[in-house]
């Protein structure tokens, strides 16, 4: 079943994130969907998911380190995600490497699953 492609704008969130984050599409996608740059599935760098607001993993030093000096209380930390490519992804090429889609999710270092609100569009892929 053919999936919204995800553009610049899109809300993700992250399991152990505090916030949703904006996906940043940089302009030189040249691939415009509905007026906005067109995501593709290296879209999972810091350039382009910034932060979630704080993080709640345990995994993550900051967060760990954090809650320790808290005598075992969850401390939250600022998120900075450590992101790994989205799966799945669309058999449509953007630029060479396949199109996000919604449904697709990413994993980051510290436990988080990564998914996507909101596509920002509502034109499918395929």
């Amino acid at each position: 079943m053919p999936m919204p492609a995800v553009v610049a704008g899109a809300l993700c969130q992250c399991s152990f994130g505090m916030a949703p984050a904006s996906l940043v599409v940089p302009p030189a996608s040249q691939v415009l969907i509905e007026g906005r740059p067109a995501a593709d599935i290296t879209c999972s760098t810091p350039a382009n998911i910034p932060t979630f607001g704080m993080c709640t993993s345990v995994a993550n030093p900051e967060v760990a380190a954090a809650t320790s000096a808290a005598l075992g209380v969850l401390t939250p930390m600022p998120c900075v995600p450590v992101l790994v490519p989205w799966i799945p992804a669309s058999t449509t090429l953007i630029g060479g490497k396949p199109a996000l889609v919604a449904g697709s999710t990413c994993i980051c270092a510290y436990g988080g699953v990564v998914q996507i609100l909101d596509p920002g569009t509502t034109k499918t892929l395929e």
